[in-house]
């Protein structure tokens, strides 16, 4: 007889080992059976297993072989085996033979319903290794198998957390959690990529495909997060002075599939500590591959903003590190210029973006040399002078000063015959940023003080002192009145200007004599004598006067409105003077302990609701609130006391005028055109005064012509004027009661919902998405209590 072939000897022993474990009852031949069969996987130089034959098992049978443990692992001999026994037979097989099938097996096993009893399996081998052996299997020569399985394989792989989630949810263990498995999967790469280095150094050639494909679709499926905050600290130590590993890591990274690339590097950008790294990392890759230079030179720089100023440092100061990528450096630098002093942009992309080119703008200036900052000189003063006039034009206040910031930086790094921009601006923390962004990493330290030492003398408290004037301030108004038109004494026209406001508050029959010429005063007058709190006077008397003599000062002021020959300050002032007066008319007069000291007079200026967004939003959250029924809300407080509204009768007089002649174009006056500032801060006092106008009688009428005002601008293309746009709507659903609204606006409720719904999900400022989802909410609630007004009523009746 003919002795049988090695491959037909290894299927009979496995089939009789097999008809052993399915029908044997002999705890005996079960072990002998599981023996056998791990004889095949023993690769120790010892071992009595022909070679040929090992081969073949891994070949042909061992996948059969988990399959059948699988499909018996409820079976009665399992359960009598040894802890020693399971560890050496059972776990074994699992662990010894090939892992990618392995794997594979363990994987199908969740759509048998077994996977609750498999997950020991699974956290061992996961624990000892295998994935690492896995990874290194593909890495040593061109794998022989399918594309397919490979793909499979890969998803098995990166998705093991969301498989297993499927299962065992709520019982799954810590391990296969994603916050605990792709660390593991981070660190069982980098074993990989050691031992290719090991190779490499020996003279053998491996290959990085797989392990590059696991790193991008692991990234793509959104946890680069967790995998490079493992890899990136690690391959950053490793490259530091190892030319193999940097091989390694770039060969890496150019095996990434194009499709994951973007995720890859966007994740390797954040993890990364600096540029120094990333450089090492990924070498010259930018030059080399297309989608990798589109990626850091643009989409990260100019098309996405959400990264912190860490990212930018590290993108651009990798850019400069190297002599062959520098003209990158200059190309991006060129780009992000044209976005900046775009007018277009600065007009309908984000605030946060603006922010976050200007950022990239500054930090691409401060790494030319000398000889690149000669080359661009021309290109940066167009982009500076163009900016600047784009940013200055906006009517928020963010932006004038991010075009501030920036011009003065420019300026400075160019230096044009030592000629420096300088700006009054609010030192905050974002223009602190901005400033930062030009200093050298390595600046001079500043000079200590020096100590002063005091001596042994007890300083007087002098706090309280105050300067000893010989001039007395006027006593009364008319006084006051021929100081500030005709007195040259700077001392005089300071105390006059103290004391206006109290005397215009204590003498009221007085003041209405001269209201409407004090007024003109006031408004025409400069500081030429450079008083303190000039503006804060001012501006605090003339509310005493528009809140005295109601009706004639806002007649004058609403008619000069629109007049010639007055700047743009002038007439923000009037229509802060405006809601300053407003919002005092509405409040009770006992709100007031002194009747003398009015609401406007403070030591700073009153900020427009327009600059301060913050403001409105909280006018509408509070009347929201006030709106919105409850059925408790804890101790209950005594009903207020009613007193009179001294808004409500004079509202016509400072909302109507408001709305002539706005579409007039005057010699230096356009509010239609070029002076958005003005027109966004007119929107918003416009809305203040009806949202000041509640339950007035005349709320219904003003609503539906602010609402009609309004309308034509929703499309502007300034967010100022958009915001002012939106806060006037809110306001009318605020104040006109809930009948007038769905009576006198019900052939535009439709198409003004179908309006906010979409700048609510797309308007590109936020502060304008927040407001449509509150008019929308509003406009809910006010058609929501007429329908049910209106059923109560059916039901009464």
């Amino acid at each position: 007889m003919e002795p049988l072939s090695p491959n037909t000897e290894v299927r009979l022993t496995v089939s009789q080992c097999f008809r052993t474990l399915t029908t044997s009852t002999n705890i005996k031949d079960i072990t002998d059976a599981l023996q056998t069969l791990l004889c095949y996987l023993d690769e120790t130089p010892g071992s009595t297993t022909p070679s040929v034959q090992r081969a073949e098992f891994r070949r042909a049978h061992y996948t059969r072989t988990l399959q059948l443990l699988i499909n018996n692992i409820q079976a009665d001999w399992l359960h009598s085996l040894t802890a020693d026994q399971r560890t050496g037979l059972w776990d074994s097989l699992f662990l010894h033979g090939p892992p990618e099938q392995a794997l594979l097996v363990l994987m199908e096993g969740i759509g048998q319903l077994r996977w609750a009893v498999l997950k020991e399996e699974c956290r061992k081998f996961l624990q000892s290794g295998r994935l690492a052996d896995l990874l290194w299997l593909y890495c040593q020569a061109a794998p022989s198998d399918s594309p397919q399985l490979r793909e499979t394989l890969l998803g098995r792989i990166v998705a093991l957390p969301d498989l297993t989630a499927n299962r065992l949810h709520p019982n799954n263990r810590p391990l296969f959690l994603p916050q605990q498995y792709y660390p593991l999967l981070a660190t069982e790469m980098l074993s990989a990529l050691e031992r290719t280095c090991q190779a490499l150094r020996g003279g053998t050639d491996c290959s990085l495909t797989f392990v590059a494909q696991t790193l991008g679709k692991a990234c793509v499926q959104g946890h680069s997060d967790l995998l490079l905050a493992v890899m990136a600290p690690r391959l950053s130590v490793c490259t530091h002075s190892d030319m193999v590993w940097q091989r390694v890591c770039w060969k890496l990274l150019e095996n990434v599939p194009q499709r994951w690339m973007e995720a890859v590097l966007t994740g390797l950008v954040q993890a990364v500590s600096g540029p120094d790294a990333l450089g090492r990392i990924i070498g010259n890759l930018v030059l080399r591959n297309k989608k990798a230079q589109f990626v850091i030179t643009h989409k990260l720089l100019l098309l996405q903003y959400k990264y912190e100023t860490k990212v930018l440092r590290t993108i651009l100061g990798y850019l400069a590190a190297d002599r062959e990528r520098r003209p990158l450096l200059v190309q991006v630098l060129r780009c992000v210029c044209q976005a900046w002093a775009n007018p277009s942009a600065v007009k309908h992309t984000p605030l946060e973006q603006q922010l976050y080119v200007s950022k990239a703008l500054l930090l691409s200036v401060n790494l030319l040399n000398n000889s690149e900052l000669q080359e661009l000189r021309s290109e940066l003063l167009q982009c500076m002078l163009g900016g600047m006039q784009s940013h200055l034009d906006s009517g928020v206040v963010r932006i004038r000063h991010m075009g501030m910031v920036v011009g003065e930086c420019l300026s400075s790094r160019m230096d044009i015959n030592g000629t420096k921009l300088k700006f009054e601006y609010e030192n905050d923390e974002e223009t602190q940023e901005l400033l930062s962004l030009m200093t050298s990493v390595a600046g001079d330290e500043p000079e200590p003080e020096p100590e002063i030492h005091d001596d042994e003398l007890t300083p007087y408290d002098m706090s309280g002192d105050q300067e000893f004037s010989q001039t007395s301030p006027p006593r009364y108004l008319r006084d006051c009145l021929e100081t500030l038109i005709s007195s040259e004494d700077a001392t005089r026209v300071e105390l006059s200007l103290r004391v206006a406001e109290s005397l215009v508050r204590k003498n009221v029959f007085a003041a209405r004599e001269i209201s409407v010429q004090l007024t003109k005063v006031l408004l025409h007058m400069e500081d030429k004598y450079s008083i303190n709190c000039f503006l804060s006077y001012r501006q605090a008397t003339m509310v005493a006067l528009a809140v005295t003599d109601s009706i004639p000062v806002t007649q004058y002021l609403t008619t000069e409105f629109y007049s010639l020959n007055y700047s743009l300050r002038q007439r923000l002032d009037i229509l802060e003077v405006l809601a300053l007066a407003a919002q005092e008319l509405s409040k009770p007069i006992t709100e007031r302990s002194d009747p003398s000291i009015g609401a406007a007079a403070s030591s700073d200026l009153t900020p427009h609701a327009g600059d301060n967004p913050a403001h409105w939003r909280q006018v509408v959250e509070k009347r929201i609130q006030s709106k919105t029924k409850r059925l408790s809300k804890g101790a209950t407080q005594p009903p207020a006391k009613a007193t009179p509204n001294r808004y409500a009768p004079v509202a016509g007089h400072f909302f109507f005028p408001l709305l002539r002649n706005y579409d007039k174009p005057q010699v230096t006056f356009d509010l239609l055109g070029s002076d958005h500032l003005v027109l966004g801060r007119l929107l918003h006092t416009l809305g203040l005064f009806m949202h000041l106008a509640v339950n007035a009688p005349i709320a219904a009428q003003m609503g539906r012509s602010l609402l009609d005002f309004v309308w034509a601008l929703r499309y502007h293309v300034d967010q100022m004027v958009r915001r002012g746009v939106l806060f006037a709507v809110c306001s009318v659903f605020l104040g006109m009661p809930s009948k007038n609204l769905l009576v006198d606006l019900s052939d535009q409720l439709f198409e003004t919902r179908s309006w906010l719904s979409d700048v609510a999900e797309g308007d590109p400022d936020a502060d304008c998405r927040s407001l449509a989802v509150q008019s929308l909410v509003l406009l809910d609630k006010s058609l929501k209590k007429q329908l049910q007004d209106s059923q109560a009523l059916s039901v009464e009746s």
